[in-house]
């Protein structure tokens, strides 16, 4: 066994305390609590083996990833495992605990100016030409099929979906009544939901979205709504990524960055979960589905990411500066 098998099989827990008073039941995957931090683990698998078993990796080889952060964390983790180099590409807005961390982990990181998918220096176009000039494997995450599979579910490991029908049914339910799951790639939600759907058709499953991402609106209206200024990090877009299947979503619950980080605070201090703003995306948006009712089952969404890769976000700095004024020094 090595690090490739202690990803995933993540638990399922209740939200007993944010979700109580709730017409239905709230579960939230722990996907937090992968070797890596992140659900991003399962993606790094995934894309990996899938290029390994086409012939598209070789001992020696260098990887390049455009990434928010997470996908670089788990790729740097297999890389160190197999023995292949890893270069990641930041846009700049992404926290500085990411870079720092993925330093820590032997990966090469180059740090891009913030612009659209039209821009030249935008990091996955970045990547792309930098995997062109090379000779290097570029990883792909956003369009990369592998992707998909890693929560779809493969003949080698279960999927996201699959591991969370099993949990929910284990738990006393038959089936869920919603999946709500924001979208950095889309892996999670196209390939959890298209096999959550493949068990009972009658699944929601809803986009949980950023305000100032233009998803949400394209989910809901199928046209790109303006893409804005958001916080949240990992999530969210002005474009949509090609592993974004509008098919198999239902529905799309916008959140502000102030709404996701009042709950990120609350699932910390009252469920006990260590996670990140994108999660609080999730949670928010959750408990508005599970709140109209008419659902055959619980809602379920994901924990996606610990918080210590946000230490040095400004969100988090003035949570800090709060706790620690409520700190009493000796007299």
């Amino acid at each position: 066994m090595d690090v490739i098998d202690a990803i995933g099989n993540t638990p399922l827990i209740r939200l007993s305390k944010v979700a109580a008073g709730l017409p239905v039941p709230v579960f939230i995957k722990c996907e937090h609590l992968n070797p890596g931090g992140s659900i991003k683990d399962r993606t790094a698998r995934a894309i990996v083996l899938d290029a390994e078993e086409r012939g598209l990796l070789t001992p020696g080889a260098t990887m390049v990833e455009g990434t928010a952060g997470n996908t670089g964390v788990g790729l740097a983790l297999l890389a160190s495992a197999r023995g292949y180099r890893l270069v990641c590409v930041l846009p700049e807005k992404m926290a500085l605990d990411k870079r720092i961390a993925l330093r820590q982990l032997g990966s090469d990181v180059i740090i891009t100016r913030n612009g659209p998918l039209t821009a030249p220096h935008n990091f996955r176009n970045v990547a792309k030409r930098l995997a062109e000039e090379n000779g290097w494997f570029l990883t792909n995450q956003f369009f990369n099929p592998a992707n998909l599979g890693a929560h779809y579910g493969t003949p080698r490991y279960k999927g996201t979906g699959e591991e969370i029908l099993a949990q929910v049914q284990a738990a006393g339910f038959s089936t869920l009544g919603a999946f709500v799951m924001s979208s950095g790639t889309g892996g999670t939600i196209s390939g959890s939901g298209r096999r959550l759907k493949e068990h009972d058709r009658g699944i929601q499953v809803v986009l949980a979205d950023p305000v100032g991402s233009s998803i949400a609106s394209w989910v809901n209206t199928g046209t790109l709504g303006p893409d804005g200024p958001f916080a949240v990090e990992g999530i969210g877009s002005g474009s949509v990524p090609g592993n974004l299947h509008r098919d198999v979503l239902d529905s799309a619950e916008s959140v502000t960055d102030a709404e996701a980080f009042a709950m990120t605070e609350r699932l910390v201090k009252e469920e006990g979960l260590t996670v990140g703003g994108s999660t609080g995306v999730n949670v928010v948006a959750a408990l508005r589905v599970a709140a109209r009712g008419g659902l055959g089952g619980p809602v379920v969404t994901v924990a996606c990411d610990q918080w210590d890769r946000y230490k040095s976000t400004a969100w988090m700095k003035a949570w800090m500066d709060r706790e620690a004024a409520e700190i009493k020094l000796p007299e």
